[in-house]
């Protein structure tokens, strides 16, 4: 597969033109909501918006109301709008939102865009196939993630076999569409048909959003002598892998577990703590603020990344990992961007998913060699600041915009 100005490698540093743009983004959710996608949006908002150009972005509210609303983010040097749009309530990971439409027709009315960017997997999305004014704005469709990717029940194959003929004329009606890495576009199979249209941009952090709370003290464990201490991050979800870590971590007295997230399998992943035996070191700590979330970053001696399906596309906690210096164990899962940010015996530690004792085995060689875990996550620390500072990413995509664009107004 041939993919536009990759010459057959990561991208550089791309450098876009000097034009100011005005950016409409979709998306599905919005900080305060956590999840990759939205950190991600978060800090691209931010880094086009000090660069000069009027942004805005169309998501659905993260809780439940009836009500439709826009808040205007500014700060020294930069200002964004986010209008979220009333979530009725959500059916299969997707929110329902009857005045979505609405809110993405009024946008596209008085902002005017210069640019449609879409973060997908996003049903709603697909209201821009029933807007004629949509029709005549570029389309830049972010690939986070196929809709299928693993084991997805029968229900969800059936949900997805109605929603692939609309994903099919998105991808079509697209100008360009971004994959967050090469081995996630090469086994894609809803862009293989559309190679011509792909680039690869791997996601980013704002360092300075990541590591603002860096200089807070490190939280104290409690244990005398210290225990290793293993963080995980993420939706408790089954594709985060997490019971397969709690059960790795019945194989190694002597280390705590903490898990920081919100999800439906919580009370599962309690439950298989304490049939375990493990359940006084594992801490579930929920959702975390920036500030909580950096102090456990600091007092971690690792961060694992167990997910078992492609739905972890890139792993954008590997990154936060990264930037904090610490050394990571995550899946070897075929196509992920996972293997691609990690680079093995380097960066961090991979294991085959769903594979305990080689999970047990990763934790515990940090363990018994801290002179190693230093050195992985001093490398990771480099590499983070040479490839996942949020500044190359969004200067990618505004070379994206400066190409589609221009097309655009070619007679």
């Amino acid at each position: 597969m041939t993919v536009p100005g990759m010459a057959g490698k990561m991208p550089p540093t791309w450098r876009a033109g000097t034009r100011f743009l005005k950016v409409l983004h979709i998306g599905k959710f919005f900080a305060p909501f956590r999840g990759g996608v939205e950190t991600y949006l978060l800090d691209a908002l931010q880094a086009q918006a000090r660069r000069g150009h009027e942004c805005v972005a169309l998501v659905h509210a993260h809780r439940h109301g009836l009500r439709t609303h826009r808040e205007t983010r500014a700060g020294e040097g930069w200002r964004y709008s986010v209008v979220r749009a009333a979530t009725w309530f959500k059916a299969f990971f997707t929110p329902i939102s009857p005045g979505f439409r609405g809110a993405l027709a009024r946008l596209l009315r008085d902002d005017t865009p210069d640019v449609i960017h879409a973060h997908l997997p996003n049903p709603s999305a697909c209201w821009l196939l029933t807007l004629p004014e949509a029709r005549k704005i570029p389309l830049v469709l972010h690939w986070h993630s196929d809709v299928l990717t693993g084991n997805q029940g029968p229900v969800m194959r059936t949900l997805y076999r109605m929603y692939r003929p609309l994903e099919e004329r998105l991808l079509a009606r697209a100008d360009a569409i971004v994959a967050t890495s090469r081995s996630y576009l090469e086994t894609s199979d809803s862009l293989q048909a559309h190679p011509q249209k792909c680039h690869v941009v791997p996601l980013g952090l704002d360092a300075d959003r990541v590591l603002a709370h860096r200089a807070a003290p490190p939280l104290a464990t409690g244990d005398k002598p210290r225990r290793f201490q293993v963080l995980a991050i993420g939706r408790l979800t089954y594709y985060k892998g997490f019971g397969f870590l709690v059960r790795a971590l019945a194989e190694l007295p002597g280390m705590d577990l903490h898990i920081v997230g919100e999800g439906a399998l919580r009370k599962e992943l309690w439950k298989l703590a304490q049939g375990l035996g493990v359940a006084g070191r594992v801490r579930f700590h929920g959702g975390l603020d920036d500030a909580a979330l950096a102090a456990r970053l600091e007092a971690c001696d690792c961060v694992c990344l167990p997910s078992i399906e492609r739905t972890e596309a890139f792993g954008l906690v590997l990154l936060e990992a990264m930037a904090f210096g610490k050394p990571t164990v995550s899946s070897r899962v075929h196509g992920s961007g996972m293997s691609w940010v990690v680079e093995d015996g380097v960066t961090g530690l991979m294991t085959p998913p769903r594979d305990v004792p080689a999970l047990a085995a990763a934790l515990a060689r940090l363990r018994e060699a801290p002179e190693l875990a230093r050195k992985l996550g001093e490398a990771g620390r480099r590499r983070f600041e040479s490839r996942f500072a949020i500044g190359p990413s969004v200067e990618a995509l505004m070379a994206i915009y400066d190409q589609v664009t221009s097309d655009e107004a070619d007679p």
